[in-house]
């Protein structure tokens, strides 16, 4: 995703401290218990909640949080209820910002949001002034390894990509969102694995920040909305 996107970041940091596998494991039960709770806690009658499986293995969090999230998310277990949430804001020199996550308290969550983009000349935005910048898409992301761009590209393309996007040796691939799992299935038919496959937001248009300052307070606040247990993802229309 064009600006910002949390997970994207970690997968590619070589190392983790135990302090923040804690935060990244509790966002993921948390991320899973939604999924079941929605439409059940088998993951081959429930795509999302597979989806979700599948991007916390690859984080390495243990089978037995998994099963607990999804017990929870069931109601198999007691716990506090979770519900997901989208923020529309707006960031240093207009930048469009969209926040996903979950919490137990939207109350708190989100003036705790506020207050972060309160810092760095951001505000919550109007329901709609912003999610009309973008699209929603599937977007699933694989390392290239022994395969060269072009076949990897066509690859894609026979798949049921709509879009791509190199990032480095990755390749970003868009798809409809009911086409994400189906194109997922297709390419681990062709032994690529993706690292993350799940729902985002695709600006339609990018903007570029020339100003220097505004740059440096959209990454501060990045760094701040990061810190939020609750955040699970940010996207921006700003171009990297």
């Amino acid at each position: 995703m064009s600006g910002h996107s949390k997970w994207s970041q970690i997968k590619h940091k070589k190392a983790l401290t135990d302090a923040k596998k804690g935060k990244i494991f509790s966002k993921m039960a948390r991320l899973i218990a939604v999924a079941a709770r929605a439409k059940g806690g088998d993951p081959e009658k429930n795509s999302a909640l597979r989806m979700m499986i599948d991007r916390a293995r690859a984080l390495n969090m243990p089978q037995d949080n998994i099963e607990r999230a999804i017990a929870r998310g069931t109601g198999e277990l007691e716990g506090v209820k979770i519900e997901e949430f989208v923020l529309e804001a707006y960031g240093p020199g207009g930048a469009a910002l969209i926040i996903e996550g979950t919490t137990d308290s939207k109350n708190r969550t989100v003036s705790e949001i506020k207050h972060s983009l309160s810092l760095y000349d951001g505000k919550l935005a109007n329901p709609g002034s912003v999610l009309w910048l973008f699209e929603r898409l599937g977007t699933i992301n694989v390392v290239r390894g022994n395969i060269t761009k072009d076949n990897l590209e066509m690859i894609a393309i026979d798949a049921g990509a709509q879009d791509l996007k190199w990032l480095d040796d990755n390749l970003e691939i868009y798809t409809a969102p009911e086409a994400l799992e189906k194109t997922k299935k297709s390419l681990e038919e062709k032994n690529i694995s993706a690292s993350e496959a799940a729902l985002g937001w695709k600006p339609k248009n990018e903007v570029a920040l020339t100003n220097p300052a505004a740059k440096e307070r959209l990454e501060k606040l990045y760094e701040a909305l990061d810190e939020n247990d609750d955040v699970n993802e940010i996207y921006s229309n700003v171009s990297e």
